[in-house]
């Protein structure tokens, strides 16, 4: 079962926890399967209008940075992170 990490910002739907783990096979799948344990995550996460993950979300498996958004494959044994953009600079 894929290992799933979240932000700061995500952890309020978590409870404080900082990663759990989900079923499914698909970005799409774990997007869901997460909402379900934890309502609210999805609109985090999913923007539901453009059928995407969110702009400025990166969603990395395994240390690699997917490119087919929702509907990367996922490995039964991998980390996936849902990293959020940073602002600001000058």
């Amino acid at each position: 079962m894929p290992d799933v990490w979240l932000s700061p910002q995500m952890q309020r739907f978590t409870g404080g926890q900082q990663q759990v783990q989900v079923v499914g096979r698909t970005i799409r799948q774990i997007v869901d399967n997460l909402d379900r344990r934890f309502p609210g995550l999805k609109m985090e996460l999913y923007d539901e209008e453009e059928d995407i993950i969110m702009p400025g979300i990166a969603v990395v498996i395994d240390g690699e940075t997917s490119q087919l958004g929702l509907l990367e494959h996922v490995p039964e044994a991998c980390e996936i992170h849902f990293i959020p953009a940073l602002g600001g600079g000058a």
